[in-house]
């Protein structure tokens, strides 16, 4: 793609250089203790300028593009756990983007430009337990009370809830309007009056990152926390739901290309009846049609990044990347594991720790459903909700 250049290869360089010493190396023992140090890694990785590559300069950001961005997600595919490359990814492409581009000066001074600089750590509260991808069915209300917002609810999934420092908060604001036009975000300190994050959630993988059921009882928060709009929050979640599919997407491209590499490696030293495993036809064959998905989804995701890049609508190109990556996701290390035998069934194999962390990418951010759905209406050919007559 003509969008990404020598910039980018060295951002690149510099982004392995530091997965490579200050996160990958630990990772075992992060996964062990089932946490890994946020705050710490989420300061030096705001010293060396990676989480802001693309917001904007006023507020510590790099203000470059999100093609740039691009190639943070697929760093992030390195990282030999995916619970860190989660968690790094809320920071960055899931509860900030709203701020940064609706937020007023004031709220991104108190809380964007802390966060890029890894001072705060942040998270996301959308789904809860009674609305997941459907996100219009959320019940968590915001009531105005004076210059304050008084907040009751709750959220579920929450990565990073155990230990933000604040939180980007849709909850509805009006009766009124219908449920597209009644919601907002909020930013919420998770150190306020009211709120319980104490319940960690075990996952059947990303064991290395905290996922928190979060509790609202009567929070009071300044009205001036709103960001952008009120009635609005809808909408800018379906724009910062954007860049969260682009970045599974992009992450996933280099998880699934790391986790074949792995496969052929190791499968052109295991010598089984007399030969390398590799030598077997079906294994060769299915390894070069899984590389071929993977390049596949790698296109698809880089046309979408320049379109998103140039301010087009991707909407359609998002969900079919996400869609894509999903199910590469859930079909790759399922397969590359069987080739790997009992060494991949064991625990600690890169292998068995990718097919479980990389589960997520068909549920989290839009079930592959919703992505399917959100793609026949691009197309129109939903019944009943056709884009196009």
């Amino acid at each position: 793609m003509t969008i990404f250049g020598p910039e980018h290869e060295e951002l690149r360089r510099s982004l392995r250089r530091f997965i490579d010493t200050e996160i990958n190396p630990f990772v075992q023992e992060w996964e062990d203790i089932e946490q890994f140090p946020s705050h710490e890694i989420c300061k030096k990785a705001g010293n060396a300028g990676f989480l802001g590559i693309s917001k904007p300069v006023e507020f510590g950001g790099l203000g470059l593009d999100y093609s740039y961005s691009t190639i943070w997600a697929e760093a992030l595919g390195t990282i030999h756990c995916g619970g860190i490359a989660s968690a790094l990814g809320v920071q960055t492409d899931m509860c900030t983007p709203a701020l940064a581009k609706h937020g007023n000066d004031e709220l991104r001074r108190e809380f964007l430009a802390p966060t890029i600089a890894g001072d705060y750590v942040g998270c996301l509260g959308v789904s809860e337990v009674g609305a997941g991808s459907d996100v219009a069915s959320i019940k968590t209300y915001a009531r105005r009370d004076g210059d304050d917002y008084v907040i009751n609810g709750g959220k579920m999934w929450t990565t990073n809830g155990t230990k933000a420092d604040w939180i980007c908060l849709l909850a509805n604001t009006s009766d009124e309007n219908g449920p597209h036009k009644n919601k907002s975000l909020i930013v919420v300190p998770m150190d306020a009056k009211g709120i319980d994050r104490s319940t960690k959630l075990r996952k059947f993988g990303l064991w290395a990152s905290d996922t928190a059921q979060v509790f609202f009882d009567n929070v009071r928060v300044p009205r001036r926390n709103l960001i952008g709009e009120e009635g609005m929050g809808f909408i800018y979640q379906m724009e910062q739901f954007a860049e969260e599919r682009l970045f599974a997407a992009a992450r996933t491209v280099t998880q699934m290309q790391g986790l074949i590499d792995a496969t052929i490696e190791y499968t052109g030293q295991r010598v089984a009846f007399g030969k390398p495993l590799l030598d077997n036809q079906w294994i060769h064959y299915t390894l070069s049609d899984m590389a071929t998905e993977v390049e596949a989804l790698r296109c698809l995701t880089y046309t979408a990044v320049e379109n998103y890049v140039k301010g087009e609508d991707v909407k359609l190109l998002t969900a079919m990347a996400k869609l894509k990556a999903g199910k590469l996701a859930r079909e790759i290390p399922d397969q590359c594991l069987q080739f790997w035998g009992g060494a991949g069934y064991l625990w600690e194999s890169r292998v068995s720790r990718i097919l479980r962390d990389s589960r997520l990418v068909a549920i989290g951010g839009g079930a592959n459903e919703v992505m399917m759905a959100i793609i026949s209406k691009e197309l129109g050919i939903l019944p009943g909700r056709n884009k196009r007559a």
